[in-house]
C-alpha cells in the first residue's frame, strides 16, 4: 500500500476513535463539543505550517467578557471626537484578543495552539442585534475580502467550528486563530462599528493575526512612551518573541496597528513613529492596506487572488472519499482533508487527471 495513503487511513482511524460527544447550548440551541482533549493541540507535525503558536499570549488571552468597564468605554466612544480606536479600550489582552473562559475550556484545558481555516473557508452566523447601518457595516467588511483575498466567509450550516458574530455589550473583541468549536467575534453597537476597519481588524484576529506594533522587531520602527502608558495596560506593549510576518515589512498603515494614543493615561502618545510618514497612518480603521492585504494572501496560500470561482474543497476521490467523507463527522472530514492537502495527494490526483 502507499506510504501516504496507509498514514492518511491511520490517522483516520486514531481521530475517529476519538471522536466528540456534541451536546446543546441551552441558551441559543447551538452544538457544544466536548472533546476528549485539545484536537488542534494533538494535530501532526504534517499540518504544522497551520498552526498557530499561542502560548506566548499565556492566559491573558482567557477571561470573562466584561461587561462593565469595557462596556461603558464603547458605549461612550465617539467616533468623530475620539482618537483612539473602540478595539483599544477593553480591558482585555492587548484590548481585545479573548478567548471566553467557558466551563468547558476549563474543563479540557487552555488550548496553547489554534489553525488556519482550512483551504481559507469561514462558516459564520450573525446573531447579534445589528441595525441596518450595522449590518452594512459587517458586510461591507467581508465584501472587502472577498474582493481582495481568496478567504471565504459563508453562511454556516451544521459546521463544528465557525464564528458567531455578536453585539454583546462587551467591546470589541475576538479570539486569534481557529480556536475550535463555536467562537465569538463580538461587535459592540455601535462604537464597534462606528469605523469600517474595526470589524476587520477583528475578523483579521480570528483569521489568526496579531498586533502590528507588536512584532518582534517594532523598535526599529516604533518607540513605546511607556511613562504616558496607563499602568494596567504596559503588558499590551509586549513584543512577540517570534513573529510570522511572511516576508511582509512592518506596516504603519496595518488596519491591526494601534493608534499613536493607544492606552494613555494623560492624553500624550504611547506610541512614536520613528519614520516622518509613520504618525499619519497609525491607527487607520479606513479599510486594508496594501500590505494587509499580501499578509492575509501570503498566511492562506492564496496565490493569484480571485483567477478562478469560488468553491468549497470537496474531499479527494478514494482515500478522502472512504476514510473522511464517509465518516459523517465533519471534524474527521476537515481533519482528513486537510492532512490529505499536506501529504500532496489531492495535487497527485489532479496531475494524473490533467
Amino acid at each position: 500500500m502507499n506510504q501516504k495513503v496507509f498514514l492518511v487511513l491511520a490517522l483516520a482511524l486514531t481521530i475517529c476513535q476519538a471522536l466528540p460527544f456534541v451536546s446543546y447550548d441551552d441558551v441559543d440551541d447551538t452544538e457544544v463539543i466536548e472533546l476528549p482533549g485539545n484536537l488542534i493541540d494533538e494535530m501532526p507535525p504534517v499540518l504544522g505550517k497551520d498552526i498557530i503558536d499561542l502560548t506566548p499570549l499565556g492566559t491573558a488571552l482567557f477571561g470573562r467578557p466584561d461587561e462593565e468597564q469595557t462596556a461603558a468605554r464603547v458605549g461612550n466612544f465617539s467616533a468623530d471626537g475620539d482618537e483612539m480606536n473602540p478595539e483599544e479600550l477593553g480591558s482585555y489582552l492587548e484590548g481585545d484578543m479573548l478567548v471566553p473562559q467557558t466551563d468547558l475550556i476549563m474543563k479540557n484545558g487552555l488550548p496553547t495552539q489554534s489553525s488556519r481555516w482550512p483551504n481559507g473557508v469561514v462558516p459564520y452566523e450573525i446573531r447579534g442585534n445589528f441595525n441596518a447601518q450595522d449590518m452594512a457595516t459587517i458586510e461591507n467588511a467581508i465584501a472587502e475580502y472577498h474582493r481582495k483575498t481568496c478567504i471565504r466567509f459563508v453562511r454556516r450550516s451544521s459546521e463544528r467550528d465557525y464564528i458567531s458574530i455578536r453585539s454583546d455589550n462587551s467591546g470589541c473583541w475576538s479570539s486569534v486563530g481557529r480556536v475550535g468549536g463555536k467562537q465569538e467575534v463580538n461587535l459592540q453597537s455601535p462604537g464597534c462599528l462606528s469605523r469600517p476597519g474595526t470589524a476587520m481588524h477583528e475578523l483579521m484576529h480570528a483569521l489568526g493575526f496579531l498586533h502590528e506594533q507588536n512584532r518582534m522587531e517594532r523598535d526599529g520602527y516604533v518607540a513605546i512612551q511607556y511613562n504616558n502608558v496607563q499602568s494596567s495596560a504596559r503588558n499590551n506593549f509586549e513584543k512577540a518573541t517570534r513573529t510570522e510576518a511572511f516576508g511582509v515589512p512592518y506596516d504603519y498603515g496595518s488596519v491591526m496597528h494601534y493608534s499613536k494614543n493607544a492606552f494613555s493615561i494623560n492624553g500624550q502618545p504611547t506610541i512614536l513613529a520613528m519614520q516622518a510618514s509613520g504618525a499619519e497612518k497609525m491607527g487607520q480603521r479606513a479599510g486594508f492596506s496594501d500590505f494587509d492585504i499580501q499578509k492575509l494572501n501570503r498566511m492562506y496560500d492564496c496565490g493569484t487572488v480571485n483567477t478562478a470561482p469560488f468553491s468549497p474543497a470537496a474531499p479527494a476521490p478514494g482515500v478522502a472519499g472512504g476514510a473522511a467523507a464517509g465518516s459523517g463527522n465533519p471534524i474527521v472530514d476537515s481533519f482528513i482533508g486537510g492532512l490529505i492537502s499536506g501529504l500532496g495527494l489531492g495535487d497527485d490526483k489532479k496531475e494524473t487527471s490533467s
